[in-house]
């Protein structure tokens, strides 16, 4: 799933990136307000990471004009402006989350998880879809109870499927949700992700299918 990090703190947003992009995440990354507000309007995100004590722009301000513009995606508030008013000026504009700085890693970690469950419309962490289940907690495959062995980029592509299971997803849907913004992801690599993912899938009775000229849905194999 795709996430914009708004944070000037240098440093902070380098580990910040680098931990939710080993987590699976395309991640693109702005430092002040008005590039993040840009931004919101340009491009899609499943959540928002938003410090207030922005440059150029607060992001109370960032977070008013998004939902002005009636952008959906998840924001979560990271902030260190902790004041109980603060907080809740923040939730009634609109974000869904207001975690205060410092703060605690493995939490961080298991909020986003949470907004990214209910953004998919999802109570459990656990989906299954023909033989095989995802847990989202720990962003596994398991197929009677065995965990498939997926390189990343491919897990993400079937997390990003099976989270639609039986609906086409475009290819420019694919491509906004596995790639940031300084990224490219061909047409033919993506080809090449779902032949290995065919591969894979194929003795756990799951396949994807082209919806030709539009993108790809996964499905039972014995569907088609």
């Amino acid at each position: 799933m795709r996430i914009l990090l708004v944070e000037d703190n240098q440093a902070l947003a380098e580990g910040l990136s680098t931990l939710l992009r080993g987590s699976g995440y395309a991640v693109d990354v702005v430092a002040d307000g008005a590039s993040a507000e840009a931004v919101a309007v340009a491009e899609t995100y499943d959540l928002v990471i938003l410090d207030l004590n922005l440059p150029e722009m607060d992001g109370l301000d960032v977070l008013r004009s998004m939902r002005s513009r009636q952008n959906r995606a998840a924001v979560m508030i990271l902030t260190a402006r902790g004041a109980p008013e603060e907080r809740v000026r923040g939730l009634d504009l609109g974000a869904d989350d207001y975690m205060i700085k410092p703060f605690d890693i493995s939490e961080f970690e298991a909020r986003i998880r949470m907004l990214m469950r209910r953004q998919a419309g999802l109570r459990s962490s656990v989906v299954q879809f023909g033989g095989v289940m995802l847990d989202l907690t720990s962003r596994t495959f398991t197929s009677a109870g065995v965990p498939l062995d997926i390189p990343a980029r491919e897990l993400a592509l079937l997390e990003l499927l099976f989270l639609r299971a039986g609906k086409v997803v475009s290819k420019d849907a694919i491509v906004g949700s596995l790639t940031g913004f300084d990224e490219d992801l061909s047409a033919n690599a993506i080809e090449q992700y779902v032949s290995r993912l065919r591969r894979r899938l194929a003795p756990h009775g799951l396949t994807v299918r082209t919806a030709r000229g539009i993108g790809y849905y996964l499905e039972t194999a014995t569907a088609g």
